[in-house]
């Protein structure tokens, strides 16, 4: 019997989640629609609540931090893609100046594209990994071995699906116990 909390379909979809990887990311300019357009579609996912994950104030207030490079004459490239999706995603766990220091830390140590890489890397890794372990009902992070160049990533990308999980599991508790109020026995996706 599913269990009626966390579906399969989305365990399994946590299990096959991928984020592009620097050269699957567009290699021409896009409008700032587009950019929100591919980063929502990628981060979806991971949404726990109404309302987008990214949108244009926040992209603004991103460049006005000088977290994310201003884009040229209203376009944006991969760059922008992939600093999008690191905010979008690293926000729910970290906060704005710890993500700028995160990126360029790791930056300095990796280059851009190889921060990057890093960062996709890691949070497949978390993600399947806390699939895998809800799907078996055990936590395999005691066999985790972690470089040292690599922990504060590793540690945020685990923080970041443990938290979000967490968030979907409470949620759907809280709905399941509603409806068990109102006398309706049905399953919730």
């Amino acid at each position: 019997m599913e269990d009626p909390i966390i579906s399969q379909e989305w365990i399994t979809s946590l299990e096959q989640f991928h984020l592009p990887r620097w050269e699957e990311l567009p290699d021409f300019e896009i409008y700032m629609n587009q950019l929100i357009t591919i980063v929502s579609q990628y981060v979806a996912i991971f949404q726990d609540k109404e309302g987008s994950m990214i949108t244009a104030s926040m992209i603004n207030n991103y460049v006005k931090a000088k977290i994310m490079p201003r884009p040229l004459k209203k376009k944006y490239n991969k760059v922008h893609i992939a600093y999008a999706l690191a905010i979008t995603i690293l926000k729910e766990v970290l906060t704005i100046s710890e993500i700028r220091d995160g990126i360029e830390i790791q930056s300095e140590r990796s280059g851009l594209k190889g921060a990057y890489h890093i960062f996709c890397d890691e949070l497949e890794l978390a993600t399947s990994t806390v699939a895998k372990a809800l799907k078996s009902g055990t936590l395999p992070f005691e066999e985790l071995v972690i470089a040292s160049d690599k922990m504060a990533m590793k540690l945020c990308t685990f923080s970041l699906i443990s938290k979000l999980i967490t968030r979907k599991m409470v949620a759907k508790s809280m709905q399941l116990k509603r409806l068990g109020e109102q006398g309706c026995a049905d399953s919730i996706e």
